[in-house]
């Protein structure tokens, strides 16, 4: 059976995802939980009493509330200095004022990366409007209200926005209503407690899910009447962990805390009760941290807190033997605030100690998905020399690998340490827990791999004779671009094993780009000066490319230099098949691209060092530049227009208008520009109405494509026809860009067009480069271009206000879809643009679509089988969660999002066939 490289290509990525897949299960598993109890839940350990006669404590139960009625307002993404800084004082003067001169606690919670919460929309009236009544009634002991409108008004336009400001307000307003409420209802026996917190915080452009003090610090309030009013000036916050939380509520209900808690008591909020009550309260909360360690930890014995419990436990033992004989004197005070420290000192090592264990690595499924990646990668690269060569196809004898005895060897070998892992492991395994035909399917999968492998690998041996010169990559020595191209790929994927690189990866592509370009510079330079008409080895180049470039000339949809007027016969140099101007156009082009990446990098700061400083994109956002970038996105939206226009035919370019309207009209009704008859940002609105006018013309492009290229594959072989489908249905998706990028953004997808249009036209097409080395060009320009965007590898820069652009509400697939098509946009069009590029050039090897398949897919496992190496080495690095973790997430989705893009490929590569059948 014979494979073509596309096809082969496409596969080995489908399986490679597999493998990414199992991986990112395996070390993203289920947190530890506490193992189900027999004993009630009720029964909480009684108070340590030592041994001996009358020694016996009366108590025994849970103490008893602390609060009568609880409420707690979290409002989503508030950060600490929303509250704690000028912002509060400005917006919040009512809850500044009872943090500085009030009955209350005031910390700085700690939330742990990646603080990401579950996406949804609700406008905050919703909760509000209850509210009222909710107050007034009598059957309940605790309220919680979520407020969501800080955090989506953060994604939308970021911390500075003028919109915080009322919201902030707002948010004032009700905690004073409630606050009030709460202490009119307070009855002599037991008082109220309000708090108010963030599930976390927000970065300097308004999302989160990284690291940041900005994203990771939120404010927690404790407001009640039972505190002693604040006295003197204002201390700054201390520290908590958010997990504190939990414990804290317990005690302050007269609640049992939850096993599988890891936080400690605040002890501030019941520093009011007698030593005895809070020592009760700490022994609690250690008793309850100590179990679940147990459960957790084989030799618990030990580990630090846990002997620090036990000690304090003694002496807390000591103390109330000193306090049941009735001893009051300064003696038991003191020695009561001893063994209080003692209880927080182990507390403290004990949550240290579980919040390393509350997420176990699951090796046995990271093992095989790894397995499965690093033979997907050998075999693509010993498939490397067939898969690039003229035919670019592969003989594959199916059953004789399937039918071989080691097949079956490994198999059982394979099936027999599944059933000794399963069986010894003690903690869970999601491998271990699918099912046995499942198991027994990749079980075979990674068998059949591993004989091909050592298939490829003998008839590499036994091939005694020297490899063919390869037509499409022939060449005697390499070039500077080989050079630079090997060395990029080889330097960036060990630049992955340092956390500095990765939080900074964008100076590693933009330097790849910039050196590419001075290389492409030098190419031009000695195509155009250089070359002599002597050289026997450019005479024959120059011939070939008069023939293919007189051939290519007689598609319609190519853009050919005017070199079909000029006399073929006296045609000595490279510098006749193009016109003077465009000679100096060409020679300019590199540099043009160089100055236009350096405008892209002023206007998105990205990574962690330079993140916070100001760039061009926070001055255009900022409410005072309105028009400023109402401007700049009229003109960077007709500039996107003529770019893309010029391969369309008269239905999309219409289409393009009006979709390119539409786009402008929806950031014009959700407040992010204004046209110019416009004075003041009144009526904004979601802009449901104007996005999905934009959705009708993206899609009637895409079909208009789409139906192009049905034609051209079922009904006949037309390649102009196959061209103008692939451009149709690229000018389609670059609607969708424009409608899903925010305004100040636009230039890239400008910039990005521009380049484009620039390389192909007066780069690639002069110098006449092979499909491989023009793949990873685009490849490298796509990354480049991912962080063009803002992207980073952090979680926070994930823009998901473009998973609701014309949703009324959180539909999960259409947000997901249009969240991850924003966000890897640029590799996107790079993607696609390099499929349209092949796929035009006619004078081009009929196997183009398919060696630039194979190596974009070559491009893309390299880096994450390294990388899912690396990450397993460093599982227990400091920056596995802050830095690592997130990098795995955008390398995995960036393997589906390849597998999807190669399988289009593979699908647009059927003239292949034909014309080798020809």
């Amino acid at each position: 059976m014979r494979l073509r490289s596309g096809v082969f290509a496409s596969s080995c990525l489908l399986v490679e995802a597999l493998g990414v897949a199992l991986f990112l299960r395996g070390f993203f598993p289920v947190p530890v939980r506490s193992l189900p109890r027999r004993e009630a839940r009720g029964d909480p350990p009684a108070e340590p009493v030592p041994p001996g006669p009358g020694m016996v404590s009366n108590w025994t139960k849970i103490p008893p509330p602390l609060f009568k009625k609880v409420v707690i307002v979290l409002i989503d993404a508030l950060r600490d200095d929303f509250v704690f800084g000028s912002k509060g004082k400005q917006f919040m003067p009512y809850t500044t004022q009872v943090v500085e001169k009030g009955t209350s606690y005031s910390f700085i919670a700690e939330a742990k990366p990646p603080t990401v919460t579950m996406p949804r929309i609700k406008v905050d009236d919703n909760v509000t409007r209850h509210l009222d009544k909710v107050l007034k009634r009598e059957d309940w002991d605790l309220l919680i209200l979520h407020y969501l409108g800080l955090d989506h008004i953060g994604h939308m336009t970021g911390p500075k926005s003028p919109l915080v400001g009322p919201k902030l307000r707002e948010m004032d307003n009700i905690l004073k209503k409630i606050h009030i409420s709460l202490l009119s209802k307070e009855e002599a026996s037991l008082p109220n407690l309000l708090v108010v917190c963030g599930d976390h915080g927000m970065s300097e452009t308004g999302s989160h899910g990284g690291s940041s003090d900005g994203e990771v610090h939120t404010p927690l309030l404790f407001i009640s009447s039972a505190f002693e009013k604040r006295s003197g000036p204002l201390t700054q916050p201390g520290f908590v962990q958010q997990t504190d939380l939990a414990s804290t509520l317990a005690v302050g209900l007269g609640l049992p805390i939850s096993r599988n808690s890891v936080g400690n008591l605040i002890l501030p909020v019941v520093g009011g009760k007698t030593m005895r009550e809070q020592l009760r309260f700490v022994h609690l909360n250690g008793f309850q941290l100590s179990r679940l360690l147990q459960e957790n930890t084989p030799a618990y014995e030990k580990d630090p807190g846990y002997e620090h419990f036990k000690i304090a436990e003694k002496s807390h033992g000591n103390w109330i033997k000193l306090y049941l004989e009735g001893n009051n004197s300064e003696i038991l005070l003191n020695l009561g605030k001893k063994v209080l420290k003692q209880y927080l000192e182990a507390l403290k090592t004990l949550s240290s100690s579980l919040s390393k264990q509350v997420a176990q690595y699951d090796v046995y499924s990271m093992m095989v998905g790894t397995v499965i990646i690093m033979e997907v990668l050998l075999l693509l690269l010993l498939s490397l020399p067939k898969a690039l060569s003229s035919q670019a196809e592969f003989e594959v004898s199916l059953s004789p690998l399937l039918f071989s005895l080691l097949f079956y060897l490994m198999c059982l070998m394979l099936c027999a340490v599944h059933v000794i892992v399963c069986t010894s492991a003690e903690s869970s395994c999601y491998f271990c827990s699918m099912s046995w035909l499942t198991a027994v399917g990749v079980m075979m999968l990674i068998s059949a791999l591993m004989c091909s492998i050592l298939s490829a690998i003998a008839k590499i041996f036994e091939n005694s004779r020297p490899p063919l010169k390869n037509p499409v990559v022939s060449s005697s020595s390499w070039s500077e671009i080989d050079v630079l191209i090997l060395a990029g790929t080889i330097g960036h994927v060990l630049s992955l094993g340092a956390s500095s690189f990765i939080e900074e990866e964008h100076q590693t592509w933009y330097f790849l780009i910039n050196t590419l370009c001075l290389v492409l510079c030098q190419e031009l330079c000695r195509n155009n000066f250089l070359l002599k008409e002597w050289d026997p080895q450019h005479s024959t180049t120059v011939k070939q490319n008069f023939d293919s470039i007189g051939e290519a000339s007689e598609c319609k949809n190519i853009d050919i230099p005017a070199a079909r007027n000029s006399k073929l016969g006296e045609a000595t140099s490279s510098t006749e098949f193009i016109k003077r101007s465009d000679k100096w156009i060409s020679l300019a082009s590199p540099w043009i691209i160089l100055i236009c990446c350096r405008l892209l990098r002023s206007l998105n700061q990205t990574g962690v060092q330079w993140a916070h400083r100001p760039d061009f994109g926070h001055w255009l956002t900022s409410s005072e530049q309105k028009s400023e970038l109402s401007f700049l996105a009229a003109v960077s939206l007709l500039m996107i227009f003529f770019l893309v226009q010029r391969r369309c035919s008269l239905v999309s370019k219409i289409a393009m208008v009006l979709g390119l309207l539409g786009v402008y009209s929806y950031r014009a009704a959700i407040g992010n520009v204004i046209f110019p008859w416009q004075h003041a940002s009144k009526g904004i609105s979601k802009g449901i109405t104007e996005a999905r006018f934009v959705y009708v013309f993206v899609l009637g492009i895409v079909f208009t494509g789409t139906k192009d290229l049905l034609k051209s594959q079922v009904i006949s072989a037309d390649s102009s026809v196959k061209s103008t489908g692939l451009w149709e249905v690229y000018s389609g998706l670059v609607l969708l860009v424009a409608l899903l990028f925010r305004p100040h953004n636009l230039p890239v997808l400008v910039f990005c067009l521009l380049i484009q249009t620039m390389m192909t036209k007066y780069i690639w097409r002069p110098l006449k480069f092979d499909a491989a080395q023009i793949t990873i060009m685009h490849y490298w320009f796509g990354q480049a271009f991912f962080y063009f965007q803002g992207n980073s590898n952090g979680i926070a820069t994930v823009d998901v206000s473009a998973g609701f652009v014309g949703l009324e509400s959180y539909v999960e697939i259409p947000a997901i879809f249009l969240t991850a098509f924003a966000t890897y946009a640029g590799p996107l069009l790079w993607a696609i643009h390099l499929l349209c590029y092949l796929s035009s050039e006619v004078s081009r090897n009929s196997a183009a679509v398919g060696h630039g398949c194979f190596c974009y897919a070559l491009m893309r496992s390299v880096p994450v089988a390294i990388y899912i190496v690396l990450v397993t080495g460093l599982r227990y690095h400091l920056f596995i969660w802050s830095v690592f973790s997130p990098k795995l997430l955008y390398e995995g989705v960036h393997v589906f999002i390849t597998a999807a893009i190669c399988l289009f490929f593979t699908a647009m590569d059927q003239n292949h066939s034909h014309k080798v059948q020809d």
